[in-house]
């Protein structure tokens, strides 16, 4: 089951990403256009007005995808049940460990005994985690130090900590303020939506999210979940 999910994230993952730089794509190249055709308008079979309409039509046709992903991460679309953060975890790692090892990077789970229950949506923190224990491989591969990515799992009487520890070369300084705005990506290939539709469902469950950089290198994404009770579901 566990498998299948993880497909079916990255599936919507990819989808979100066609649909989006398909119009911001067609954005730029109209823009060009019409910039193009004020420098030499006698020479242009179209008019700057007729170039407007289309990258209007476009800035529509992404602000409904950008509805659509706020939608999709709403708190009030998300389908809670109480369950065990270590159950969680322990269901994704198979699928963590086989992308931990196409890198060439191990994966190390540390979860403490006893934790509260929290309630949440299932697949939605799963593919948190998973984003983040992605990124965290990406950058242990940039480093070239320990081959090793650290799931931490602690709380107390009020939630839930999860931890993704890396030990690869940190994050630029001028980039922490913008890394969990939409868009923003440092990859070549990168969309800049994942950790943004990460902060969005940790944000939709009452939590926090965040990071910081470790000595001597490495960084900790981190989130924090409200302890919920037992059989407790909406």
């Amino acid at each position: 089951m566990t498998i299948s999910r993880a497909a079916a994230l990255e599936e919507m993952a990819s989808g979100i990403a066609h649909e989006l730089n398909q119009p911001l794509g067609a954005i730029v190249t109209f823009a060009q256009t019409a910039e193009r055709i004020a420098q030499r308008p006698e020479n242009s079979p179209v008019s700057v007005g007729e170039v407007l309409k289309l990258i209007s039509k476009e800035a529509l046709a992404a602000a409904e995808g950008i509805r659509r992903i706020r939608q999709l991460f709403n708190r009030a679309s998300l389908v809670t049940a109480s369950c065990s953060i270590a159950e969680v975890l322990n269901e994704l790692a198979p699928v963590l460990e086989l992308l931990g090892s196409q890198s060439g990077v191990g994966l190390v789970m540390e979860i403490d005994d006893a934790l509260r229950p929290v309630s949440i949506d299932r697949l939605r923190v799963q593919h948190v985690l998973f984003t983040l224990v992605q990124n965290a491989f990406e950058a242990n591969r940039l480093a070239g130090g320990e081959d090793r990515v650290t799931i931490r799992a602690h709380g107390d009487r009020y939630g839930i900590e999860v931890s993704v520890i890396d030990t690869g070369p940190g994050i630029n300084e001028e980039h922490r303020p913008q890394i969990f705005h939409p868009f923003f990506t440092t990859k070549a290939t990168g969309t800049g939506l994942g950790l943004t539709s990460a902060r969005a469902i940790i944000e939709a469950h009452q939590g926090t999210i965040g990071f910081e950089k470790l000595d001597p290198q490495g960084t900790r994404f981190w989130f924090r979940l409200p302890a919920g009770e037992t059989g407790a579901n909406s």
